[in-house]
């Protein structure tokens, strides 16, 4: 049997969309058993997990994270091209054609009023994008970055707060008016 089977094994299932309860793992648990089932390779392409795809295609090896990279690039980029045509600009983008899930995601996002909403929205998107890519073997090494992505999108959603992100904005909408924001 392959070590991704004994390291799958030993994780807990969890909740990514569950906000009230605390994850049942942690990254540290995590990349701690990915260190001693993993070849080195595989630990190290662990490491380099993000949910912030590099601007360049930069193959890594593995078709599943190149799919998630691609799907997460192709998000930001239909985001960033709606945003700019809304402010009569232009952005330059590798790829000008996005698929009509990704541009109806991002004109959702886009024409929420609440980013708190816009931000939920897109992390639901991700998940379920994450989700229609998920490896056909459970006990893969891409079912090992599938996890490690899931758990980083949970602990992204988990930072979400209305009621601090509320105080910071006052907070810096204040600072704003009192002229305080260039003495820094």
């Amino acid at each position: 049997m392959s070590n991704q089977y004994y390291l799958l094994a030993q994780l807990p299932s969890f909740s990514v969309t569950d906000d009230k309860s605390a994850l049942p793992v942690t990254e540290e648990y995590f990349y701690d058993l990915c260190s001693r089932f993993l070849e080195k390779k595989d630990f190290e392409q662990v490491k380099r997990l993000s949910l912030t795809p590099p601007k360049e295609k930069v193959p890594t090896g593995s078709v599943f994270l190149d799919k998630w990279y691609e799907g997460e690039r192709n998000l930001r980029f239909a985001l960033g091209q709606i945003r700019a045509l809304r402010m009569n600009k232009k952005i330059e983008t590798e790829n000008e054609s996005f698929s009509p899930e990704v541009v109806q995601a991002a004109r959702t996002a886009t024409g929420m009023d609440s980013p708190l909403a816009a931000e939920q929205f897109l992390n639901q998107y991700r998940l379920s994008f994450l989700d229609g890519i998920r490896p056909a073997d459970d006990f893969s090494v891409d079912a090992v970055y599938a996890y490690g992505l899931r758990l980083k999108l949970a602990l992204r959603m988990k930072m979400f707060n209305a009621e601090k992100g509320m105080v910071s904005y006052h907070k810096i909408y204040d600072s704003i008016l009192k002229g305080d924001m260039g003495d820094k």
